[in-house]
């Protein structure tokens, strides 16, 4: 049996474990398609640990983190925006990013952070949640499904080099 997670946002003494995960987020996506996703490059862990710490002063962001015997096992990145007519669409809550550690995935930890960010949406006031999920993450899209999403829009990618 696998010991209570603990959902809390994020500090920004939380930027390594934050870095650590949003490299390992950049690093799989890069994995499922090279040619769409960004490669990891150096530094990226506490580059990106520097970015989603930076939100935190940001009112509309939320950065949640997940804790497990007081190590961080997951995050979760979201935040409110108004309309968006590029993607023909009203205000919407819009769930950046959701990590978890491989140790601690299929354990709830996905779903602890998913019910939280939802959570924080609607505090802020959001009508719905969208998020963007690659096409070859079919575990993570399992979770959304079960969570009520539906899929309302395909990306498709060209090279064009």
């Amino acid at each position: 049996m696998t010991t209570a997670v603990f959902i809390r946002r994020a500090r920004a003494s939380d930027a390594e474990p934050l870095g650590r995960l949003g490299a390992l987020l950049v690093a799989e996506h890069h994995e499922f398609d090279p040619q769409r996703f960004i490669a990891p490059v150096a530094n990226l862990a506490a580059r990106y640990g520097d970015f989603l710490v930076s939100q935190l002063k940001r009112p509309e962001m939320i950065v949640l983190v997940a804790e497990r015997e007081g190590a961080l096992v997951g995050y979760a990145y979201a935040g409110m925006e108004g309309n968006d007519y590029m993607a023909l669409r009203g205000p919407a809550g819009v769930l950046y990013d959701l990590v978890v550690d491989p140790d601690h995935r299929r354990q709830g930890v996905g779903t602890a952070l998913l019910d939280a960010a939802l959570a924080e949406l609607r505090k802020l006031g959001a009508p719905r949640a969208i998020l963007f999920t690659a096409e070859k993450n079919r575990v993570a899209q399992a979770m959304f499904d079960r969570a009520d999403f539906r899929r309302t829009m395909v990306e498709m990618t060209r090279e064009l080099g």
